[in-house]
């Protein structure tokens, strides 16, 4: 006897190259009051798109009219990587270190699609790779993908959480998967403790505004000073809540060629970031994860690092993006030489004292007298009228 459709569609996932595959109804989230509750709470920091697109996750029908199935698929992505060997070398989280996770997302659902089209004629259905307003982990668990860990990641005892969800909305009816109803963490808080900035304001509640991850991708602007210095070596993302889950130690590291580290960007050396020419920088990034902070997040970020390490070495290179075009790059390095303070560093700033960007100047300022290298002017009471 042939095998039902649902089957068939598993088979040709798995064929594909996913590493699991399961089918939820198209119903709305179960943790959609939450996610208002988290919305309301400021947890979304700066992300303003998920409070302009929280009616549209209610239900997956704002995605495709007539949905019935949401079939979820998922990839194990990247290899386990040492800490950086040098002290200008920064950290990239594990999904970034290759190609774009997006392109091969919509190549396999898209073929998948495809394949079911010719299958069954007349099916209509949408490819979603988080590029719509979908509550991914939400259906993965009721498709017994795994369950949601404390560090709000989803876990499967086998593949741990180094995974990365893609959707395929249908107005067909398939076979549901059972939910996956139980948690496996447990009384560990080890993702909870190990978080630098205090992130996680309890378990299964992550506040952005205090996410290495949010500052150093979807933050427009420089980070505060107080951020800066906690990022920990994080130039792009942030992994520490996964690497130190003990259902990571033994996952299977990921199969998928595209998505294999590329040795430029596991452990980049920062100093080659800030004296690379713009237009080659931003031509490296072109087709990466990292392309989302673009080149002036990305040299923020690295200068940040950078001056939390005191690292003097970097001072040169530093220095020379006194004089970058972009004023975010400006105000982080001068934040940068501040927190160094080295005699060459302290020249640089005070050589740029002259600075016209308000918010670049208002840095330099900052960081002259933070370093101890000027005194700040008194404010007298005729000048707070």
């Amino acid at each position: 006897m042939e095998p039902d459709l649902t089957t068939r569609l598993k088979s040709e996932a798995l064929r594909l190259g996913f590493d699991q595959v399961g089918i939820a109804p198209a119903v709305s989230p179960p943790t959609y009051p939450h996610y208002l509750d988290w919305l309301e709470a400021g947890h979304a920091a700066g992300m303003g798109y998920l409070e302009r697109q929280a009616e549209a996750r209610a239900h997956p029908d704002r995605l495709l009219e007539g949905v019935r199935s949401v079939v979820i698929m998922s990839f194990v992505y990247g290899r386990p990587e040492s800490e950086p060997a040098g002290p200008t070398q920064g950290k990239v989280a594990r999904y970034a270190r290759a190609v774009d996770y997006h392109e091969v997302f919509w190549r396999r659902i898209e073929s998948l699609l495809d394949w079911l089209k010719a299958e069954e004629p007349g099916v209509r259905g949408r490819a979603v790779s988080d590029t719509a307003p979908l509550l991914e982990r939400d259906f993965a668990r009721r498709a017994g993908l795994g369950w949601v860990g404390k560090n709000t990641m989803l876990i499967d005892r086998r593949l741990g959480s180094f995974t990365l969800l893609g959707a395929l909305l249908l107005d067909v009816e398939l076979k549901y998967d059972p939910p996956h109803e139980s948690s496996h963490c447990g009384t560990c808080t080890r993702c909870l403790d190990a978080c630098p900035t205090d992130a996680f304001t309890g378990p299964y509640q992550l506040d952005a505004r205090r996410c290495i991850s949010y500052w150093t991708i979807e933050h427009k602007g420089p980070i505060p000073n107080d951020v800066a210095g906690q990022l920990d070596g994080w130039v792009f993302g942030c992994d520490i809540c996964q690497n130190v889950c003990p259902w990571n130690r033994k996952a299977a590291a990921g199969k998928e060629p595209a998505l294999d580290p590329g040795v430029e960007w596991a452990h980049p050396n920062l100093v080659d970031w800030l004296t690379e020419a713009p237009a080659t920088f931003s031509k490296a990034i072109k087709g990466t994860a990292l392309a989302r902070a673009k080149r002036s997040g990305l040299l923020r970020n690295a200068a940040s690092v950078l001056g939390a390490s005191g690292e003097e070495t970097a001072v040169p290179a530093l220095a020379n993006l006194l004089d970058d075009p972009d004023p975010v790059i400006r105000s982080s390095v001068a934040w940068a030489l501040g927190r160094i303070a080295s005699t060459e560093a302290i020249h640089a700033l005070e050589a740029h004292g002259n600075e016209q960007d308000p918010l670049a100047r208002d840095a330099i300022q900052r960081a002259l007298i933070e370093s101890g290298s000027v005194r700040q002017t008194p404010t007298t009471p005729s000048e707070t009228k």
